[in-house]
Formats: structure tokens, sequence, C-alpha cells
């Protein structure tokens, strides 16, 4: 035989737990308006950042290799000295001018033909 206080108790806690926490949160339908509507109306325009354009590796003049990705706009390419070593980001101000980062970095060229100057050690020019 079931207990019927026990069961009759179950039910109540049941119930009193059910009426916790009833707010529903805030729905926002076609009906209703958007909370947020003039915030995002009024927000800055969002620039996305360029895609990569081309990645080549280029032989220098004394053997070694450097990896740069050219990103489209030709505003800015990211170099790498060795092929798994970190990536500096260096940047133009406009397209055509040379690339430039902190520390001394600096790039000029093309995918093709560039001359790359890193920290510490002296200009070279390096080919596809």
């Amino acid at each position: 035989m079931k207990n019927p206080s026990l069961i009759a108790a179950a039910a109540v806690a049941l119930l009193s737990l059910a009426a916790c926490g009833s707010q529903t949160p805030e729905e926002v339908t076609s009906t209703a308006p958007d909370p947020m509507a003039s915030q995002l109306a009024n927000a800055a325009p969002i620039e996305l950042p360029p895609a990569i354009a081309e990645s080549v590796t280029l032989r220098c003049g004394d053997n070694s290799l450097i990896y740069v990705d050219f990103f489209q706009g030709n505003k800015q390419v990211q170099l790498k000295t060795e092929k798994g070593g970190p990536a500096t980001m260096l940047k133009a101000p406009e397209a055509g001018q040379p690339f430039e980062a902190a520390g001394g970095f600096k790039l000029t060229g093309t995918s093709k033909n560039v001359s790359v100057t890193v920290p510490g050690k002296p200009a070279k020019t390096c080919h596809a």
C-alpha cells in the first residue's frame, strides 16, 4: 500500500517550488518595440578586418626564408622570420607606402620581391 500522506507532501513541495521564479524574461516580438533599437541605430559602423590576399615564402640573399601574408587593401602584412615563429603585423598608413611596425620592422615591395628590415639585422632583399 502506498502512503497517501507521503504523496500529498510531495505534491505540496512540487507546487511550492513551481511558484518560485515565475517571472518571465522580456520577450521581443514584432508587436513589442526593441529596447536596444536606438542604441543599435546610433552605433558606429564596424569595419571588418581584411582577408589574406596572398601568402608567400620568399628566399633572401643570405639564403634565409621569410614568410609573408599580404592582406587585401595593401595596408598591412604579417611577417614571420621562421616557419613556426611568432608573426609580426606591419601596417602602412596608405596603400603603396612601406609597411612598418614598432621595434624597427620595415617591409617594402610586392609578393614577388621585397626589401625587409628586421631589428638587429641589416636590410635584405628577398624574392619569391
